[in-house]
């Protein structure tokens, strides 16, 4: 059994990484993220894997591996949180250098990784974004990379292509505050053309899952 904190969301989000945990009392609104198959019981219902969604004031029982982003509801102004967010966090394109981030109003906290998995906060402050379409992630050579994005702050869109060209989308999730979109990859870790898109500025999680074999790249 094990509770750590992630330090990726401070000073603005107290984000926990759950372990075995048998039960785990929730205190005022809070994101709960299943990391593993086995689901999260939530009073009569259960949380699948790769789930996420808001509790408040209620216990979650049979916690394999798990994320919760606690107080994400307690600011009182959006528009002050993310302008705190992009004197904080540097510019994703920064950090990253991909020619798709450059010029986008993109910003992200520190990564961490646990193990196999990769946690990092992310800030879209446009609308539109822009991000640019893309799919692969040349850092893992491995097949069965697997990645999904929680929506913590605003509103947003993750968007599927044929091509890589927005007017040959498929497929558009809605994400709002707790979603997560389902997950968009094959059994070996390919993905289509896809992209976060803003409604409103946003606030989301990325979560990233290396397979077997694979190693964290150097941060």
């Amino acid at each position: 059994m094990s509770i750590e904190n992630l330090t990726i969301g401070e000073p603005f989000f107290k984000i926990k990484l759950l372990k075995n945990e048998p039960s785990y009392q929730i205190e005022g609104k809070t994101i709960v993220l299943n990391l593993e198959q086995q689901p999260i019981v939530v009073r009569e219902q259960t949380l699948g894997a790769l789930q996420s969604v808001i509790l408040k004031d209620t216990t979650i029982q049979n916690v394999e591996h798990a994320v919760v982003i606690e107080g994400y509801a307690e600011h009182g102004d959006d528009d002050a949180l993310m302008a705190n967010i992009r004197q904080t966090w540097p510019s994703a394109f920064e950090v990253r250098g991909e020619e798709r981030l450059r010029g986008v109003e993109h910003y992200m906290s520190p990564k961490v990784w646990i193990g196999q998995f990769g946690f990092t906060i992310y800030h879209s402050a446009s609308v539109p974004l822009k991000v640019g379409l893309h799919k692969d992630h040349a850092f893992c050579p491995v097949p069965g990379f697997r990645e999904v994005h929680t929506q913590i702050v605003g509103f947003g869109k993750m968007q599927q292509c044929r091509e890589r060209d927005v007017d040959t989308l498929y497929l558009e999730e809605s994400m709002a505050p707790g979603t997560t979109h389902r997950p968009m990859y094959d059994e070996e870790g390919n993905y289509p053309w896809h992209q976060f898109e803003t409604i409103t500025p946003s606030v989301f999680m990325a979560v990233e899952m290396l397979p077997d074999g694979a190693t964290p790249p150097a941060l």
